[in-house]
């Protein structure tokens, strides 16, 4: 890993990663509204511990969530990131025609977004090394790598250049003139840091299916994860929930204060997953527990 910098979790002993790194101002050019009409690629200088390690690592598909799974299936990009907590997703280049190939290392990295249509910023990457056929580019944040992305040249089943793995940090780690755009919402802790979308997530439900009026909170990620619903118009079907969601409760003495803040709501748990209680300024709401994950088709 670079000397000096805190990669991913776990990762410590591995050899040092690719980056050409800037400072954030640079690094968010065009992120959020117009970021389509600015420069995907800028200029960058070298980081004081540049990558040494491969671009090239064999990946596998696993079925499963986590850091280790995203580094299985991410390659060089995975451990390419500068991740504060633990990557949040990675995936390995599909195949692709002629036709679609691109012809420069540039159009490789454009043609990531137009097959994979990640949820990260589409501008403001760098170049930040070239070896035998494959280019790394990485979106930096203070400095540090939070979206890598390896295209490369002429591979089976791909011909011309295009995305070979790619790898992102949470969500949080992304600055807010991206995140802010998107729909889900980053919380703050008690510190004012910005609390992980792998810890903490919630979102509005989607137009779409009618669902504007709910609100949809989650905690943890994968198989473990917990979601909770604010429903106050009875737009979902109550046999989805756990319990009808209330919206005059009041907190209950084993309750405790979590730190965890968005846009004047205060999360509250307690001992019993059955319903986090979410204190407004205007009283207590108790958002009761899915059944199961409830997602619009």
């Amino acid at each position: 890993m670079r000397a000096g910098s805190r990669r991913l979790t776990g990762l410590r002993g591995l050899g040092a990663l690719v980056a050409v790194t800037a400072s954030v101002a640079a690094a968010v050019v065009g992120c959020g509204a117009g970021e389509e009409d600015a420069d995907v690629v800028v200029a960058g200088t070298a980081p004081v511990t540049p990558y040494g390690g491969p671009l090239y690592v064999p990946v596998k598909d696993v079925d499963e969530d986590g850091e280790q799974a995203v580094l299985a299936t991410s390659g060089a990009a995975g451990r390419a990131l500068e991740c504060d907590g633990e990557a949040y997703s990675g995936s390995h280049g599909e195949t692709w025609s002629a036709s679609d190939a691109g012809a420069t290392p540039e159009d490789g990295l454009r043609l990531y977004f137009a097959i994979e249509q990640p949820d990260v910023p589409r501008s403001g990457y760098r170049a930040e090394r070239t070896e035998n056929g494959r280019v790394l580019y990485s979106f930096d944040v203070d400095g540090r790598t939070k979206v890598a992305v390896v295209v490369a040249e002429d591979r089976k089943g791909r011909p011309g250049w295009g995305p070979e793995t790619s790898a992102s940090c949470d969500p949080a780690e992304l600055p807010a003139a991206f995140t802010d755009s998107r729909e889900y919402e980053i919380w703050t802790d008690a510190d004012g840091g910005r609390v992980p979308v792998a810890t903490l997530s919630s979102h509005a439900g989607p137009d779409h299916c009618d669902w504007r009026s709910a609100h949809f909170l989650v905690l943890g990620r994968g198989e473990d994860s917990r979601q909770y619903v604010r429903d106050p118009e009875g737009v979902l079907d109550a046999g989805l929930l756990s319990a009808p969601y209330d919206g005059d409760a009041r907190l209950p003495p084993d309750a405790h204060d979590t730190g965890y803040r968005h846009r004047g709501r205060e999360l509250w748990l307690r001992d019993d997953p059955s319903a986090v209680y979410v204190r407004t300024p205007d009283g207590v709401e108790a958002w009761p527990l899915a059944k199961s994950t409830i997602a619009c088709m």
